[in-house]
């Protein structure tokens, strides 16, 4: 079967290679993968700099699609035929984080998505919305659970909450989109009026460009009767943490999910303890809080927002895009091209 392997950090260490078809085991099952999806981690991690001293070779890609074609002994929760994707980290299954379940990561430290077939645990696989293409299904793993953890899990939102998106890559986009199931006000910025555009098109309330706003937090502030929001989604790090605390209301949540404008800055602390907000990291989410997600996902037969799609050997490409930031919606691969 065709794989792409990372011999090497750096897109020139993505290499095709022709690997064997393995038979599941005793709880594991094989799965004919159909399609993939990018997150900035795939990038970190092609780039070395997730994690420096993974094991390589290594197979990359956290986030893929495709359809249960063998069983290994003892495998109840699954049948041949069943729909499934990836699972960021497979062995995070219910409850909080723990440094074990955080670094099974696949496409890391374990086998990834980019080959045309895939033999893991049972559970490392979750069934898709039905509704879905295979494409659409691989956009979820990482983006859409990171995003459904921000929101509902952690950020506890409801129906007439004010909530502030940054940015309108994946996990910004699925954040307004359940924010928007939820009924929330929703506030969300960036850099292009056309990307705003997008944003409006999913139902934003608000859109306000940053480099026309540089003290957007004010501007939030102002788009939301003077009172604030209740949750940022906060995409940006270090480098967009103040003027997130310049736009939220007393009481509010931080869901703290990228560092796309820093890793480390001066953070106005005296804020945090006077506002009495909560900031809290979240890394991806667990298979209990990905079930839930798909059936709200069924429910409401939400879809994803799909940008470029490359073939199977299009990651390089793929990753040169996601560098240049000019991109909307996911980008994907599409193992049939």
């Amino acid at each position: 079967m065709r794989a792409i392997q990372l011999e090497r950090f750096g897109p020139d260490g993505l290499v095709p290679v022709d690997k064997a078809v393995g038979e599941p085991g005793p709880g594991q099952v094989r799965v004919r993968m159909h399609a993939a999806s990018l997150n900035y981690h795939d990038l970190a991690t092609v780039m070395g700099m997730a994690n420096p001293k993974m094991p390589l070779p290594q197979v990359p890609l956290s986030d893929g699609a495709g359809v249960v074609e063998a069983l290994g002994d003892g495998v109840t929760t699954l049948a041949v035929g069943d729909r499934v994707t990836t699972s960021f980290f497979p062995g995070w299954v219910a409850g909080g984080p723990s440094l074990a379940v955080l670094r099974g990561v696949t496409g890391e430290t374990l086998p990834g998505a980019l080959q045309e077939q895939m033999v893991a645990p049972a559970s490392a696989f979750v069934p898709c919305p039905a509704h879905l293409t295979d494409i659409e299904a691989a956009t979820l793993p990482c983006a859409a659970l990171t995003a459904w953890r921000a929101v509902v899990v952690e950020g506890r939102i409801k129906a007439g909450d004010r909530v502030l998106i940054q940015g309108t890559g994946g996990v910004s986009l699925f954040a307004l989109q359940f924010a928007r199931l939820l009924g929330a006000e929703t506030v969300v910025i960036s850099s292009s009026d056309e990307k705003l555009e997008l944003a409006r098109g999913l139902g934003a309330d608000h859109l306000i460009n940053y480099q026309r706003e540089p003290r957007w937090g004010r501007a939030v502030r102002e788009a939301c009767a003077g009172e604030g929001v209740d949750l940022v989604v906060e995409i940006g790090g270090a480098g967009t943490l103040p003027e997130s605390l310049n736009a939220v209301r007393i009481g509010a949540h931080i869901s703290m999910i990228g560092v796309l404008a820093g890793v480390a800055a001066n953070v106005p602390t005296a804020k945090i303890m006077a506002m009495n907000v909560t900031v809290r990291g979240i890394t991806v989410g667990n298979r209990e809080q990905f079930e839930a997600m798909n059936r709200a996902i069924s429910l409401h037969q939400l879809r994803p927002v799909v940008g470029d799609v490359f073939g199977f050997d299009g990651l390089p490409q793929a990753l040169q895009t996601m560098q240049a930031a000019g991109h909307t919606g996911k980008l994907c691969l599409d193992y049939g091209r």
